[in-house]
């Protein structure tokens, strides 16, 4: 193959060159041992130790006619090839060969569009290749690539969406590359993990570094720039959320009807910014605060960017900046989308008589993915089919979950719109079944769009949220307990050592009527509660 690449560059004639470089290039790669071992590696390593990337990147420079389409044809060829045709085990392999071909097209322009492609390759790889602080030797295709070789891509890029920041201020017909922002949360990412490895640090990391740090660590200089490069890129963003908050207002009054098309990027930057800022001290700090002054930007980029398959822990860490409709739209984002293919709906046919139990029935013995689809939903004996119906059922089914004849859930004294689950619930030998179909009915419901009507008590979501509840977190799901718990824990030590309320550590729960005493622990009937134990008396109620 390089022989006759050369022959290419000295302007001979060869016929079918095209073809039979792409050929040679699918052979050599068709070879690769399939084991990620020494043979693998030695084999790939021809590739690098023959400059057979220099060559065809001679070849693409070439003014000779049809030379450049040759080489820009037989280089993407490799690139997919390493995607489609070695084992995932395999690509990481072929990451320094794709990196070698990003440095010599690197020298002709950042924005020549094979380098692109080359980069995006690269960057694609990252999540199998290992980083590292050390430049190792250039030629060997097994060693990670370091921090010094990807950080030129990550400033690259940075200073790419730089610009295309600024131009969104000046213009709404400017629009950045959808590719220049994946590429830059691609290379980013092993960078983050690789700078927040290093132990010489202590974490998150405080700028300006000691001059010991120079002394130990090559790669000071990239710790420093990667702030740098937040700090300028935050104030930017700063600086367009404001300039988009000035544009939401201008459309409000009826001066513009347009959004602008760069805001789509926004949401996926300010993501890679926060984690960045998680390295740096004080930094994170200061990201929240300039976020928490431009509270209706994000909610707005929320609502109508956050999409189904992103990673919104980070704004959920952050939810208080953000208002109920971005917040509701977050959790809607978490549920499955319905699937409208009629052949994956799940049929369902209720008699009303048997409303709860038969709805029980065909949900809770479901398999979770077939759930995943449409339902197909009819009442026996009508005719009546469609999103009304099910919208019907929906309603129906949950008013008869939360209904107070049935043991499963209990409204709160103080508003019996709130429901928490019930304490003696067991009285329900499928009770936890039942639980179960309720989280399936609700969730349900939620990816229909179709609104129960139904609140659950904040302790509740604390306890579905693996939170410990305090006290004053059931003063109003039950404030009879509340101002007991109270009582006890005001009383003078002297009152309650005395015994005077006459207490042990056990609690009477009532179930069909009937009055049963529980201990809170073992042995409880024979423990008083006095001024040293009454706190942990309140925790067990």
């Amino acid at each position: 193959m390089i022989s006759l690449v050369c022959r290419l560059c000295k302007r001979e004639t060869v016929p079918y060159a095209l073809k039979t470089i792409r050929t040679r290039i699918s052979e050599y790669l068709s070879m690769t041992p399939k084991d990620d071992g020494d043979p693998a590696t030695g084999h790939l390593q021809i590739f690098m130790s023959s400059s057979a990337p220099a060559v065809l990147v001679m070849l693409y420079m070439s003014p000779i006619r049809g030379n450049k389409e040759h080489a820009d044809d037989s280089i993407r060829h490799f690139l997919d090839l390493c995607i489609s045709e070695l084992p995932k085990s395999l690509r990481s392999r072929c990451a320094p060969i794709v990196l070698e071909f990003c440095k010599l097209l690197r020298r002709i322009a950042s924005d020549d569009p094979l380098y692109t492609c080359c980069r995006s390759s690269l960057g694609s790889m990252m999540e199998v290749i290992k980083v590292s602080w050390l430049l190792e030797h250039p030629e060997s295709v097994k060693r990670a690539i370091s921090i010094q070789e990807i950080f030129p891509f990550v400033s690259e890029l940075a200073d790419r969406l730089s610009k295309d920041l600024e131009l969104s201020l000046i213009s709404a017909a400017s629009v950045g590359s959808w590719s220049d922002v994946l590429d830059f949360t691609m290379f980013l990412r092993p960078l983050r993990t690789a700078i927040s490895g290093l132990k010489c640090f202590k974490h998150p990391i405080s700028l300006p570094l000691k001059k010991k740090h120079h002394n130990v660590l090559m790669c000071t200089e990239e710790v420093e720039l990667l702030s740098q490069i937040f700090e300028e890129m935050l104030m930017k963003m700063n600086k367009c959320l404001t300039g988009m908050e000035e544009r939401l207002s201008a459309e409000v009054s009826g001066e513009i009807d347009i959004l602008h098309p760069v805001w789509s990027r926004y949401l996926t930057i300010l993501k890679e910014l926060n984690a960045i800022s998680k390295i740096y001290l004080g930094s994170e700090e200061r990201f929240w605060t300039i976020l928490s002054t431009r509270k209706c930007a994000l909610c707005m980029l929320v609502v109508r960017y956050a999409k189904r398959n992103d990673d919104h822990k980070w704004l959920l860490e952050h939810k208080d900046i953000m208002d109920f409709e971005s917040r509701r739209h977050l959790v809607m984002m978490m549920f499955p989308e319905v699937k409208e293919d009629f052949e994956e709906q799940h049929e369902i046919l209720i008699d009303r008589s048997q409303l709860l139990s038969e709805s029980f029935e065909y949900i809770a013995n479901a398999e979770a993915e077939s759930l995943h689809g449409g339902i197909f939903m009819e009442f026996k004996n009508e005719e009546a089919t469609g999103p009304g119906v099910l919208r019907e059922w929906f309603v129906l089914v949950c008013q008869a979950i939360f209904n107070q004849q049935n043991p499963l859930f209990v409204a709160c004294p103080n508003d019996r719109r709130r429901f928490y689950p019930n304490p003696a619930s067991t009285v329900e030998p499928l009770h936890l079944k039942y639980f179960n179909f309720s989280g399936r009915m609700i969730g349900l419901a939620l990816m229909h769009k179709v609104q129960v009507g139904i609140v659950l008590d904040r302790v509740f979501f604390l306890q579905l949220g693996g939170y410990s509840i305090s006290l004053e977190d059931i003063r109003d799901a039950d404030p009879r307990l509340y101002n007991s718990c109270k009582q006890i824990l005001d009383m003078d030590a002297e009152s309650i050592d005395s015994d005077a309320l006459g207490l042990t550590f056990v609690r009477e729960v009532e179930e069909l009527g009937l009055r049963r005493v529980m201990e809170l622990c073992d042995g409880g009937k024979g423990i008083v509660v006095d001024s040293k134990n009454r706190n942990d008396y309140v925790i067990f109620l």
